[in-house]
């Protein structure tokens, strides 16, 4: 009897444990936003494993451009995520903000990113990336 009882908590734990890891799927929100203090903001970003907020110029196309800006991110639920903008962001500049995965670099801790590498790349769940875009003010 006590081993019946044992394995189903170990089987209720481990379903418990794995939809509490995979209740949230990853995602990024933000808004478009005054960017002429130096830094862009995520209202909320849900990251399945330590990664980046990473900050792309993009355009019309959608198509990630240029690195300028990222912040960390931790695993689970993130709030009002700032990312320090690297070069100058004008009003009316569009930009993606994407969540990154620390995976693939040399030096955990450090954003080793360059556009197109795979070191701390964008995670593509389902094949496609957690993304959202927005205008600078």
């Amino acid at each position: 009897m006590k081993f019946r009882i044992a394995a189903a908590t170990l089987i209720l734990s481990a379903g418990t444990a794995f939809a509490a890891s995979h209740g949230m799927a990853p995602m990024v929100e933000g808004m478009d936003q005054d960017v002429s203090g130096g830094t862009v903001t995520a209202s909320k970003v849900v990251a399945g494993e330590n990664g980046w907020l990473v900050v792309h110029r993009t355009d019309a196309e959608m198509k990630p451009g240029p690195v300028v800006g990222y912040a960390p991110l931790k695993m689970g639920e993130n709030m009002d995520v700032a990312a320090i903008l690297t070069e100058e962001v004008k009003s009316g500049d569009m930009l993606m903000l994407m969540v990154h995965s620390e995976a693939g670099g040399m030096k955990t801790g450090v954003f080793e990113y360059t556009l197109g590498a795979k070191e701390d790349g964008p995670i593509k769940p389902d094949g496609n990336l957690v993304m959202t875009t927005i205008t600078a003010e």
